[in-house]
């Protein structure tokens, strides 16, 4: 069969700059109508790609919504997207229609990684049966392992002693305290799913930390989102191994480590952790093949608890180390409290942030000033819904900038300062703002909220407890300013941890 060559390609060309020209027209066409949300002008094709800063996505956002306002369409290659900003348009959309918008935007590159229908995890999976089975189950099955109860609270104050101990290690030089705090975190979800916790000298445990702060550095930015608005692109050979070594080792590490625990499991006795008990989900839906309880999704369903209970907890933490750095009068505050409620000998307990105002404030103002998950995770609307008086159609991706709620001038008296009394009234009482969502809101809420709390809180006090924190002179130039992407990190620092 012969190939076409010289002038019979020029119609061939033509024939489909034409074709996709109006495959482009078609998925755009929703933006002919009046009560859709406005936005910037499309290039064909490529769609408004070239009008994101994925270098700093909210500041980018925050340009185009003082020009369209708090809902601006984007379009993403074929994706039609529109972006929530702003305390009301956010509520509306995810408490008022939260069965509407629960839905999740397919994420191509997972399916060339091993992931498929059955294997959706929890975060990241559609709105469907498999995701309420899965969200249900994990609940029920951290509550049933200590989430709200004494024993993991046990679990997290003995893992704060390790902490303190491995930053007494370092007393008298400056360190940088990401690791550890890594470590420490790490070891609470891995004592919810695998029962047992990790040496900080470990070898795999550090690669394991490794690989996934790897996986997360890879899905971040524009190649990833650019493959998958362009999924063809997937099918190339070897690009997906590429573009995501980190997470396809992370993968291998989690099936490796679930290996091991299978060997040791006795469906006879009760569970030790929910892969255990995930297990013998998987055993009672033998023969199902609707269930959603099978080996390939526990793996999804672990690395998701992995890294969504790891890295934003020890960032959070990170960011509160900093700022206790750069803002000594609030880090007296919080030590003199403590002297006060707990005293220099009894740890810290739950119990105590009740009477605890301060302390309870400056955790909630580190979280909305870090501001570390700005986007949240995609939505997707699985009907038409009407919002803020548009009318945004079924299928429609939805970005929700929550940095738009934890930074609305409206509600903060200081949004873009470090200001613990944001959450004190005159009294001095605590008090928590609606505007404050880091955890988002609605159906699709972070699952890990009570644990996270209770980490923030236990961790942050331990260590301020025994430690003053403080760096060396001229070692850390002060800047409010994180490295924003997929999740928002302070400046790299070291302190100093000086007994008190």
């Amino acid at each position: 069969m012969r190939l076409p060559t010289g002038a019979e390609l020029w119609p061939i060309a033509i024939f489909t700059v034409i074709f996709l020209i109006l495959v482009d027209l078609m998925h755009r066409r929703q933006r002919w109508t009046t009560r859709y949300p406005p936005g910037p002008m499309p290039w064909p094709v490529l769609g408004n790609l070239l009008h994101i800063d994925f270098q700093n996505m909210p500041a980018g956002f925050q340009k185009l919504r003082s020009r369209y306002g708090d809902l601006f369409s984007l379009q993403l290659a074929s994706e039609s997207v529109v972006v929530l900003n702003g305390l009301m348009a956010l509520r509306e959309a995810l408490l008022k229609h939260s069965e509407d918008t629960a839905d999740r935007p397919p994420l191509h590159f997972n399916d060339q990684l091993g992931f498929g229908p059955r294997s959706q995890g929890i975060v990241l999976a559609r709105y469907g049966p498999a995701w309420r089975q899965q969200r249900r189950f994990s609940v029920s099955t951290m509550r049933h392992f200590g989430l709200g109860k004494k024993s993991l609270e046990q679990w997290v104050t003995e893992e704060a002693r390790c902490l303190c101990a491995a930053f007494a290690d370092h007393t008298g030089r400056p360190f940088s305290p990401n690791t550890l705090l890594d470590k420490a975190v790490c070891n609470v979800i891995a004592s919810l799913l695998y029962a047992c916790r990790f040496e900080y000298d470990d070898p795999h445990f550090i690669r394991l930390l490794g690989l996934l702060k790897e996986t997360l550095k890879e899905e971040a930015g524009f190649l990833p989102m650019f493959l998958n608005v362009f999924p063809m692109l997937l099918r190339i050979p070897g690009l997906v191994g590429k573009v995501f070594p980190g997470k396809r080792a992370f993968v291998t590490m989690l099936d490796k480590l679930l290996t091991e625990h299978k060997t040791t499991w006795d469906p006879t006795q009760p569970p030790r952790d929910l892969t255990d008990a995930f297990l013998a989900e998987v055993e009672k839906a033998k023969g199902n093949p609707e269930s959603s309880f099978n080996d390939e999704n526990l793996r999804t369903v672990v690395g998701d608890l992995f890294s969504a209970g790891m890295v934003t907890t020890s960032t959070t933490l990170s960011w509160a180390l900093l700022l206790m750095i750069l803002h000594p009068d609030v880090q007296r505050r919080v030590q003199q409290e403590i002297d006060e409620v707990i005293g220099q000998v009894q740890c810290p307990e739950m119990a105590d942030q009740a009477r605890m105002p301060y302390t309870n404030a400056v955790i909630h103002e580190v979280q909305r000033f870090a501001d570390i998950l700005p986007l949240g995770v995609p939505h997707k609307t699985s009907r038409d819904i009407e919002l803020q008086g548009f009318l945004i159609p079924k299928g429609t991706t939805l970005i929700t900038n929550l940095s738009s709620a934890l930074k609305d001038e409206t509600v903060w008296e200081r949004p873009l300062c470090f200001h613990p009394e944001h959450f004190l009234d005159a009294q001095g009482h605590f008090v928590k703002h609606e505007a404050f969502m880091p955890f988002s809101a609605g159906r699709r809420s972070c699952l890990g909220e009570p644990l996270a709390r209770m980490e923030l809180f236990l961790f942050f006090t331990c260590l301020l407890q025994r430690f003053s924190i403080s760096v060396p002179d001229g070692q850390l130039q002060p800047s409010d300013h994180g490295v924003f992407g997929a999740l928002t990190t302070p400046c790299p620092y070291q302190l100093c941890a000086l007994p008190r």
